[in-house]
């Protein structure tokens, strides 16, 4: 092994200029892989906090994911008679006997859950109307499982135990009526219920749908004017693992029968989208590494060519093809090693200048930076991956060199 790794440095450096266009398409290639990876990984990352961050990893609605069985098919199955136009009994929807499915849920571990009743009402104020989706909350545990609290622009969400008619809206909705804390709007629900309210509250999420669209009061406020006493019609859980959410939000369906729907279920297309983009994204990084490694191609063919009559002597000393293949992997390993190692670190450079972009869209307040991913194994992979490339251009002059025959080589036959 080491006679072969000496013929073979002895064979690149005596190509001193082939040598380092090789070395350099190797490194440009790592480094862009690096800088992309990062980026591309970044922004996903990024996107799944926000995502996960600002949704509830696990929700449990007042529906079941099956239609419940009717009692006259559990007591005649397959009747000839079939009954038509049957109007369903007249009920309050909602969870029922929700605090004892709520203190089941608590006794989960690493899990925190919120009890919500949500339900449409209009605000009007001054003669002009909005829609919107009323919340009714407990805000100790609202705070545990909802970044709303962060995201207070004026006021807390405690001040809603302290004024329980008081009512939180979105910065959007307060701009479009021009409310600010202490105003008073009517409150009007679906089912009739009308209450007059105060704002004691306005958040910014930079969503404008939702700024405009979400109001927040006490629950048992909520409970009196949607008419439904006593009764929440979703949770809200968060994990202290959001990925086990999947797993997590069947053992509560299965435990408290309605229907837990997880962050990832309801990301499906979202997360194919994900999937998508990043085999877009690493067969774009990895068709770079390929074309670089045709000037690894392009160099050890050039030196089997020029040293026919050496290998030829080689395996008249008693070299095996193997051998001579293996000289010229080698010259492929050491050109694959050295412009990943180079191309490290200036993939990491690069890294840190995109790290300290900034950008400003059109028409958003707030300064971007570029999110960057800094885990380790996008450096293996950007390795793993020009190794390969190199190997691979190797092997094809590599075998054609192990098949040269000394004898003919020597008396000058091609």
């Amino acid at each position: 092994m080491r006679v072969q790794l000496t013929i073979a440095l002895a064979h690149l450096r005596q190509r001193p200029r082939s040598t380092l266009v090789s070395l350099l398409g190797i490194m440009l290639g790592v480094a862009f892989f690096l800088a992309v990876s990062a980026l591309m990984r970044g922004s996903e990352q990024d996107f799944l906090k926000r995502l996960v961050d600002n949704s509830a990893h696990i929700t449990v609605m007042d529906q079941y994911r099956t239609p419940r069985v009717q009692p006259a098919e559990v007591r005649w199955p397959g009747a000839a008679l079939a009954i038509s136009n049957v109007k369903p009994q007249q009920e309050t929807r909602g969870i029922r006997n929700y605090r004892n499915k709520l203190e089941a849920i608590e006794n989960l571990p690493g899990v925190r859950v919120a009890p919500v009743l949500r339900g449409s009402a209009v605000l009007t104020f001054a003669g002009q109307q909005q829609g919107l989706s009323l919340s009714g909350v407990v805000p100790s545990r609202m705070k545990d499982v909802s970044t709303i609290d962060e995201q207070m622009v004026a006021g807390t969400l405690d001040e809603l135990s302290a004024a329980p008619n008081g009512v939180i809206i979105g910065q959007g909705l307060a701009d479009k009526f021009q409310l600010g804390l202490g105003s008073t709007v009517n409150v009007l629900t679906a089912s009739g219920g009308s209450r007059i309210m105060k704002v004691v509250g306005i958040f910014r999420t930079g969503n404008a749908g939702y700024d405009e669209a979400e109001a927040f009061t006490l629950l048992k406020r909520a409970q009196v004017i949607l008419e439904r006493p006593n009764r929440v019609n979703r949770f809200i859980i968060q994990l202290a693992d959001p990925q086990a959410a999947r797993t997590v939000a069947a053992a509560i369906e299965a435990s408290v029968g309605y229907k837990a729907v997880s962050w990832i279920e309801a990301s499906e297309d979202l997360l194919s989208l994900l999937l998508v983009r990043n085999i877009i994204m690493y067969s774009v990084v990895t068709a770079i590494l390929v074309v670089a490694s045709f000037g690894i191609y392009n160099t050890i063919s050039t030196i089997v060519v020029d040293k026919r009559r050496d290998i030829a002597i080689l395996k008249a000393m008693g070299f095996q093809a193997a051998d001579v293949r293996r000289i010229f992997l080698y010259q492929g390993m050491v050109i694959g090693l050295l412009g990943s190692a180079a191309g490290l670190l200036l993939g990491y450079g690069m890294m840190h200048v995109l790290a300290r972009v900034e950008l400003k869209p059109p028409g958003v307040s707030d300064v971007v930076a570029m999110p960057i991913w800094w885990g380790a194994d996008q450096y293996l992979l950007a390795v793993a991956f020009a190794m390969a490339a190199c190997l691979g251009a190797a092997y094809l002059p590599a075998s054609k060199a192990g098949k040269l025959q000394p004898v003919m080589t020597l008396r000058g036959a091609i």
